[in-house]
């Protein structure tokens, strides 16, 4: 029933009714602004996209066919066609554009990522070669920022042995990585 009062509605402004097209617009107008704000993003767009559909229906409400499908759908695809051609209108701000340019990629590139997981397993199998407390002692010292007094009281060892593991242990793991 409602369709085919749309149609009747559209038949009538067809033949210039504006008493017809006020009836159209109050009955179809939120559907339509709601198909126009999903594809524009916001209301004040989406309402002058609405106003610009309502002028393409009052110009073509002859070229509708009932023959040819309902009411809703015809007015439907005017407003989604307008609203994408309004999207597609809009021209990106070029300052934005180039700025983007400018960004630099600070993430390292596929060579420098190969070349660091490289070094990082020939630094694993070096710290394999080192006794299993002077190893923790390194990774405590340079991977966790321990300081040698939290390492010599964590291993339980006077502070200058602590710093004798370390340098001892670093001395190692470089000419195992010059091997």
């Amino acid at each position: 029933m409602a369709n085919e009062e749309t149609e009747a509605l559209i038949g009538r402004v067809a033949m210039r009714d504006q008493k017809a097209f006020a009836a159209l617009y109050r009955r179809t107008s939120p559907k339509l602004l709601g198909v126009c704000l999903r594809i524009v993003g916001n209301k004040t767009d989406a309402e002058e996209v609405l106003q610009e559909v309502y002028i393409k229906v009052w110009q073509r409400a002859e070229q509708f066919a009932v023959a040819e499908g309902p009411a809703m759908p015809w007015l439907t695809a005017i407003a989604r066609n307008r609203a994408i051609d309004f999207v597609r209108a809009r021209k990106p701000v070029a300052d934005e554009i180039d700025s983007a340019y400018d960004l630099a990629d600070l993430e390292p590139g596929p060579e420098e990522q190969a070349i660091v997981k490289g070094e990082g397993r020939r630094i694993d199998r070096c710290m394999e070669e080192l006794e299993a407390d002077r190893a923790r002692a390194v990774r405590s010292a340079y991977v966790e920022g321990l300081s040698y007094q939290e390492l010599a009281d964590q291993h339980a060892v006077p502070l200058n042995t602590m710093r004798t593991w370390l340098r001892r242990s670093l001395i190692r793991l470089r000419e195992c990585m010059d091997r």
